[in-house]
C-alpha cells in the first residue's frame, strides 16, 4: 500500500516496548492477536484504519508478519478478536489522545483499562477504556456492541470519564465513543 504522508502510522510491533501498565510481553501478545485477526480478514502488512464516532481519523495500521505458530497460539477466535481489538484500541487512543495504559482494570468493573498521561500522577486525568472486537460484522453489529458497552461502563460511571472502543476487523474500523 503506498504511504500517504497525511495518514499517521500505527505499528502493532510498538506494543512490544510496553507502557506504564502494559508489559512488553503482554503488548506482544496483543499485537500478535491483532495481526492474526487482520490477516484472517485478508488485510496485508499495512492497512488503512478508519476511526469514527466521537473521534475521526484515517490511520495506517501495520501488523506483524503472521506465521503458523502465531495462528496456533491465537487459535481461539473469540479470545484473539478481543485481544486484537485491545491492541488496536490502545494504539489508536494513545495516538488520538496522548493517553497511555496505566493499568488493567479488575474483572467486574465494567471496563478494561485505566488510561492517563504517561508522565502524570497515577489516575490524575484518568479515563476508563472499554474495548470490544468484532471479527466480521456490519454497521448494525457495531452499533449494538457500542450500545451494550456503554451500558456496561455504567457500573463505574462515578470513577472517571470513559471511552468505548469497538474494533471491526473486516472493515478495519474503530468506533470510538466518549461516555
Amino acid at each position: 500500500m503506498p504511504r500517504d504522508p497525511l495518514q499517521p502510522d500505527l505499528r502493532l510491533a510498538s506494543l512490544a516496548e510496553g507502557m506504564t501498565g502494559l508489559t512488553p510481553a503482554y503488548g506482544t501478545v496483543l499485537a500478535e492477536a491483532a495481526s492474526v485477526c487482520l490477516e484472517d480478514q485478508g488485510h496485508g502488512a499495512s492497512t488503512g484504519l478508519r476511526v469514527e464516532g466521537d473521534f475521526h481519523a484515517a490511520l495506517i495500521l501495520h501488523r506483524l508478519t503472521v506465521d503458523a505458530q502465531m495462528r496456533r497460539s491465537h487459535g481461539d477466535p473469540e479470545k484473539a478478536t478481543e485481544n486484537g481489538a485491545c491492541a488496536v484500541a490502545i494504539l489508536a487512543v494513545r495516538h488520538l489522545t496522548g493517553l497511555t495504559v496505566l493499568r488493567q482494570s479488575r474483572r467486574g468493573m465494567g471496563f478494561d483499562y485505566w488510561l492517563g498521561p504517561e508522565d502524570g500522577f497515577l489516575f490524575q486525568g484518568a479515563v476508563r477504556l472499554e474495548v470490544s472486537g468484532i471479527r466480521k460484522g456490519g454497521e448494525r453489529s457495531i452499533r449494538e456492541r457500542v450500545r451494550r458497552k456503554i451500558g456496561q461502563t455504567g457500573r463505574s460511571t462515578g470513577l472517571a470519564p470513559a471511552l468505548i472502543a469497538v474494533v471491526e476487523f473486516s472493515g478495519s474500523l474503530l468506533r470510538l465513543v466518549k461516555r
